[in-house]
């Protein structure tokens, strides 16, 4: 397996416990969508970090980790307020322009 293969599965992992961790401290009432939904959307967001190997592709995989990491937990939290307000209208044609 080549080292951008293994960077890309430990962004994915990491996104992954980031969203179940916010599940598991949150007030909300767990159910599997909300479950699957936030694992998803962790996991693709702490992704997102790889795009930055476009612009500086020495970075470090430390860097590249850590950078991951805060997409994971900022970047989810502000996707996902989209989400709630935006998204279901966008997904029915309701948007409005």
């Amino acid at each position: 397996m080549e080292e951008h293969e293994k960077t890309f599965i430990a962004l994915f992992f990491m996104g992954v416990l980031i969203a179940i961790g916010k599940i598991l401290t949150s007030d909300e009432q767990i159910t599997v969508r909300l479950f699957f939904g936030r694992v998803i959307l962790g996991a693709a967001i702490s992704v997102l970090a790889g795009a930055l190997l476009i612009w500086f592709p020495d970075i470090s995989p430390l860097a590249l980790t850590g950078i991951g990491t805060a997409f994971g937990i900022a970047g989810y939290q502000l996707v996902e307020m989209w989400l709630k307000k935006r998204g279901s209208a966008l997904l029915q044609g309701r948007l409005k322009k």
